[in-house]
């Protein structure tokens, strides 16, 4: 996971506040909901980002967009906002949501698939690759992916385990051709 100096101390910040206040769900999910709005949303992201706007401007957008959310979030954004920091936005989202996994023993994975994975598979996943990156278990974004023609391939961080029937044929072709 990349991430600024910036978006590391503002998200650490912020998740002290989370565990100090037992809001550290409620903080995560809030932050999901904001960082998916601003990656989404090019209007505002364009808004936020234009010189054009007074900071008071700026804050009082974000206050009419995020108001629902704690106290806490909504603050933290305000602040990037006031030090010319919209950009990093996503990334402290992306770094609290990281420390709040760690926190609870949790990683995020991506699993490839030719067709959505049923609850008991994406358990039956979880507990068996919980163990090998050393977490108690995996928050799993499921990706519907064709082209691999069967199996899966899950993506934990930095590490990559291809069990995808495409993924064996191409390793045996490297075999015969090297």
């Amino acid at each position: 996971m990349t991430g600024s100096t910036v978006a590391k101390r503002y998200a650490l910040a912020l998740f002290q506040l989370a565990n100090e206040h037992q809001l550290l769900n409620e903080m995560e999910e809030e932050l999901r909901v904001v960082k998916e709005v601003v990656n989404q949303n090019t209007e505002l992201n364009a808004v936020l980002k234009s010189p054009r706007l007074s900071i008071a401007k700026k804050k009082e957008i974000l206050k009419d967009t995020f108001g629902a959310v704690n106290t806490y979030v909504l603050n933290t954004l305000l602040i990037l906002v006031e030090r010319h920091r919209e950009n990093e936005i996503s990334d402290v989202a992306d770094q609290f949501i990281h420390l709040a996994n760690d926190e609870r023993g949790i990683a995020e994975a991506k699993v490839y698939s030719i067709r959505p994975l049923t609850d008991v598979e994406r358990e039956a996943l979880s507990g068996t690759f919980a163990a090998k990156v050393g977490k108690s278990s995996l928050r799993i974004d499921n990706i519907v992916d064709s082209s691999l023609l069967g199996g899966i391939k899950l993506r934990i961080g930095n590490r990559i385990f291809d069990g995808s029937l495409r993924g064996k044929l191409e390793r045996l072709e490297r075999q015969l051709l090297g």
